[in-house]
């Protein structure tokens, strides 16, 4: 069972303590709020790395 290398490292009981210990920290209500910001910070990152590529193989063109 090969569940890639940060997933390796976690059991099952692991995985249910740290959600647990989140659900008790920001409450159910926060969850959502805080994904939907920690996705909106990924598609950001991936936007900018995009540019940063096309930006690094316009200039190796010139």
């Amino acid at each position: 069972m090969n569940h890639g290398v940060i997933l390796g490292m976690f059991g099952g009981q692991e995985i249910f303590i740290i959600a647990l210990v989140i659900l008790v920290l920001f409450g159910g209500k926060k969850i959502p709020e805080l994904m939907r910001g920690v996705g909106k910070g990924l598609k950001e990152f991936k936007n900018e790395t995009k540019e940063d590529d096309a930006e690094k193989k316009e200039d190796e063109k010139k």
